[in-house]
């Protein structure tokens, strides 16, 4: 991540999932869209708001009588993030036993093989085009 961003509740990353599909956003705007899936009070919202802005993952800018948040990274950066630290915690920072995992419980379709086929593909592609340039 470009800012070190500290850890977000569960609670947390809804507010800011919702923000990351638009913003700038109004408190209003950002309870309205989370009523959608399931109802949210207010004042949780705005607490959330602010510990979201004192862990530097939004920031705000007063407009007139109300604010305007803003998330200060971008989502797939914080899903890579959280991914590569679940990696590093749980599995010791090797990935194949995640998908030996799904791929026992029989949890990965054909789409997710092919999808897992082309990534190991193209790093191999990748890997051995900077092996031949040293």
């Amino acid at each position: 991540m470009s800012r070190m961003m500290k850890e977000v509740s569960q609670t947390e990353f809804e507010v800011l999932d919702v923000l990351w599909q638009q913003y700038p956003a109004s408190a209003n705007d950002i309870i309205e869209r989370l009523n959608q899936q399931k109802e949210w009070h207010e004042k949780t919202v705005k607490t959330l708001l602010n510990r979201l802005v004192k862990k530097h993952a939004i920031s705000f800018e007063k407009q007139q009588r109300r604010y305007l948040y803003t998330p200060l990274i971008a989502r797939d950066e914080y899903v890579e993030s959280q991914s590569q630290s679940l990696v590093e915690r749980l599995f010791k920072g090797k990935l194949s036993p995640l998908v030996a995992g799904f791929a026992k419980n029989k949890d990965l379709d054909k789409d997710d093989i092919a999808e897992l086929k082309n990534i190991i593909a193209s790093w191999e592609q990748e890997n051995e085009a900077e092996n031949k340039g040293n």
